[in-house]
């Protein structure tokens, strides 16, 4: 039997993307047609999304009061599969970032933009638009996190579905003041320690993981780590009360989009077969980043520049990697005093250490295709996109022992390196000494290029496609509805 499922997120690749999370997203629908699951997404109607689906995409539904608004919900197509688009300009069409505004500043008004979200995916699963019927809801983060809570306590008029969340990022709850209660259309039991009441505010993310039917994490380190209080954020005692309810699942990357075989930001696309050309990739990284051209390996940095990813500490660490004789390329945008630092780094090591400020996409696609290693010093990962990215692209990736991370990446310690299976490195607790001595490792590596080619062969062999991840989400769908 075909499973219909509504997946309601804040953002789906290729239409609207600020992270990891817009990939998977936009992922999932094909990831899970060949289990027989149709998935639908439903987004908000930011700018890039309406012009995306144009002016003829056709108006579907119309909500005279939602959440205290109007709108009308438009159909479209993601690829081939159904997308549902919250057509409301007076919450999305706005300039800046879906969350924040131009200065960096959340909009004011977010509580309600992601409830308009949350209440749609709830009525659209549980009989309030007519010719909609879902099995299941999937909510991804806090941004939709609040449907299972409406599914919950203020269903539609008919069947209603069963529903998951999805935490790609625990950190990110969506709390908010506790006046907005009323403007959510929830009955008053709803405000409590069970419902959505979080240290007296409205937290849609802890509603959400108290409502649904089934949790997920996108990794089964990660789900076993935010029962701790170092990672669950405040959250760790609800986890822990759901713990049966709690699974991990890593992403996948589609190889439709990062293969070095076929990458046009590539001068020199390339195999496992043909490793050798991706020289001429590096080439073009020393060429655009105005770095020495010698044989020293590049590291390179592809990341927000924020605590979370450790960033505060490896900036700490650049003089050290320069004095091995690393060079490294840095490419993120983040906390402005570590972008500060950062370039300051830059303009101390001239020809060993180059800073791009921003995200560029085809240059990650470069970075990844050109250099010799990617350093991801994360203090927790939910479960990282990079580090799979740079295995596809035989870029060894150099990690924090957390999350996904720990996961998806193989440490080349001696037994791994003995047997052939080592696809990176790992260290633990992210201090500068830690790494430090992971970098001088790395450097060691790379000094036996027999040793390095195998390392990167194995990561170009391993399989993160969502061929894996999609029989998983499967399992666990049908798992909810009884169906095993």
């Amino acid at each position: 039997m075909t499973l219909s499922v509504l997946s309601v997120a804040s953002e789906a690749f290729p239409l609207i993307k600020t992270g990891g999370l817009a990939d998977v997203v936009g992922a999932l629908p094909e990831a899970l047609a060949p289990h027989d699951i149709a998935v639908t997404t439903l987004i908000p109607g930011y700018p890039k999304v309406m012009r995306a689906i144009g002016e003829d995409a056709p108006r579907v539904h119309h909500w005279t009061h939602i959440i205290g608004t109007d709108a009308w919900l438009r159909e479209a197509m993601i690829g081939t599969h159904r997308l549902l688009v919250i057509d409301a300009p007076q919450l999305w069409e706005r300039d800046g970032l879906p969350y924040v505004d131009a200065d960096g500043n959340d909009w004011h008004d977010n509580w309600r933009r992601f409830a308009v979200l949350a209440r749609a995916g709830a009525d659209l699963a549980s009989g309030a638009v007519p010719g909609y019927d879902f099995d299941l809801l999937h909510a991804h983060d806090w941004q939709a996190a609040l449907a299972p809570a409406f599914l919950h306590y203020a269903p539609g008029p008919g069947k209603v579905a069963k529903s998951i969340v999805t935490i790609h990022n625990i950190a990110f709850q969506g709390s908010f003041a506790a006046h907005h209660f009323p403007d959510l259309g929830l009955p008053p039991e709803a405000w409590s320690v069970d419902g959505v009441e979080y240290y007296g505010q409205i937290g849609y993310l802890k509603a959400g993981l108290r409502t649904a039917d089934a949790i997920t994490t996108v990794s089964p380190t990660y789900s076993e780590e935010i029962h701790r209080v170092q990672y669950g954020m405040g959250l760790e005692g609800l986890i822990a009360a759901r713990a049966e309810c709690v699974s991990g699942i890593v992403n996948g990357i589609d190889p439709a989009i990062w293969s070095p075989k076929a990458d046009a930001a590539l001068p020199a696309p390339f195999t496992v077969e043909t490793l050798d050309d991706r020289i001429a990739n590096k080439r073009a990284v020393e060429t655009a980043f105005g770095l020495d051209t010698d044989d020293s390996p590049i590291f390179t940095v592809i990341s927000r520049l924020t605590w979370q990813k450790g960033m505060d500490v490896l900036v700490e660490v650049i003089d050290d990697l320069v004095a091995m004789g690393g060079r490294l390329v840095v490419l993120g945008t983040g906390d402005p005093a570590l972008e500060i630092a950062f370039a300051t780094a830059a303009l101390r090591h001239p020809g060993r250490v180059a800073v791009r400020i921003g995200y560029d996409e085809p240059v990650s696609h470069l970075l990844q295709g050109g250099c010799d290693a990617i350093v991801i010093p994360s203090r927790f990962e939910p479960c990282g996109l990079t580090q799979l990215y740079a295995l596809a692209y035989g870029c060894v990736p150099v990690v924090a022992r957390t999350g996904g991370l720990a996961d998806t990446i193989i440490d080349a310690n001696e037994a791994a390196l003995a047997t052939g299976v080592a696809t990176g490195l790992q260290f633990d607790n992210v201090t500068a000494d830690n790494i430090v001595a992971v970098l001088r490792r790395t450097m060691r590596l790379y000094a036996d290029q027999d040793q390095w080619r195998t390392i990167q062969v194995n990561g170009m062999n391993a399989d993160y496609s969502w061929h894996h991840s999609g029989r998983h989400y499967a399992e666990l769908y049908r798992s909810v509805l009884g169906d095993q």
